[in-house]
């Protein structure tokens, strides 16, 4: 008799534990199965970004045979129903990270970028939640800027009125985008490119700051003179120096200590 293997994952604050209650679950004795761990889990740093772990049980198709035929193991998934529930996962996990998608042809994502997505999402995911804001976050990879660049982790958060995770000037965001990076890279072991985005903040501030890149340059081309823009963080002032760059009448430096350090926008000689 050729039955399908069965698999129940299970998570819980240790790995140990996640087995015994998988066991349990599947009322099955420790030799009977096979267990693959998805994710130790992780205390956190100071308590943030801590993950449960996950674990995978794979019932050994011989032992599933003669379980079967002796009616210890029901024979069905509808009958296993009960028996192969996944307990509920805590808030800070409840949104399974959205992963870029794939073409064809192109490598899928490996376990360590699969684990970099989850400990992004939750450490963001666990920073909220001990600020009490109710949101909805989510993790992908977007595109490299440059082909020997790593591609960003980007995590994106929905809500109701996230207004005060902006802040003035994107200063609260980038705390917390600051805050974020330092737990996620401790906790994978290596920096990470990180970008938090609230509400598509960002893709709209991104394109509010070419525009205006474009325009002061017109400006500068026309008038011969340089001219500054206003004082802006270190990801928007990169904007404008990317925008510019090619271009064949002006060029770009920063001057300026920060938080008031700004681009300034000069014709070529």
């Amino acid at each position: 008799m050729n039955l399908q293997r069965t698999t129940l994952e299970i998570i819980a604050p240790s790995v140990e534990e996640a087995i015994r209650k998988g066991l349990a679950d599947l009322a099955l004795p420790a030799e009977a199965v096979d267990v693959e761990i998805l994710d130790e889990g992780s205390r956190g740093l100071f308590g943030i970004g801590a993950r449960q772990a996950r674990v995978r049980l794979l019932v050994k198709t011989s032992d599933a045979e003669r379980s079967d035929d002796a009616g210890s193991v029901p024979k069905t998934p509808a009958e296993m129903g009960a028996s192969l529930s996944v307990p509920v996962t805590p808030a800070a996990e409840t949104v399974a990270p959205q992963y870029a998608a794939v073409s064809p042809g192109e490598p899928t994502l490996s376990p360590e970028d699969e684990q970099a997505l989850r400990v992004a999402q939750d450490t963001v995911a666990e920073l909220l939640a001990k600020m009490r804001i109710q949101a909805k976050v989510t993790a992908h990879y977007g595109q490299a800027e440059e082909p020997k660049n790593r591609p960003p982790l980007l995590v994106d958060i929905e809500g109701d009125d996230l207004s005060i995770l902006i802040g003035k000037r994107s200063e609260t965001l980038n705390a917390l985008q600051y805050i974020a990076t330092l737990i996620i890279s401790k906790e994978l072991g290596h920096s990470v490119p990180l970008l938090i985005d609230i509400q598509g903040y960002r893709a709209r501030r991104s394109m509010q700051v070419r525009q205006i890149a474009r325009r002061v340059a017109e400006q500068v081309v026309k008038t011969g003179r340089r001219q500054a823009l206003e004082p802006m963080p270190a990801n928007e002032r990169r904007l404008v120096h990317m925008e510019l760059r090619n271009h064949p009448d002006v060029y770009t430096e920063s001057t300026g200590e920060e938080p008031y350090r700004k681009v300034n926008i000069l014709p070529k000689k």
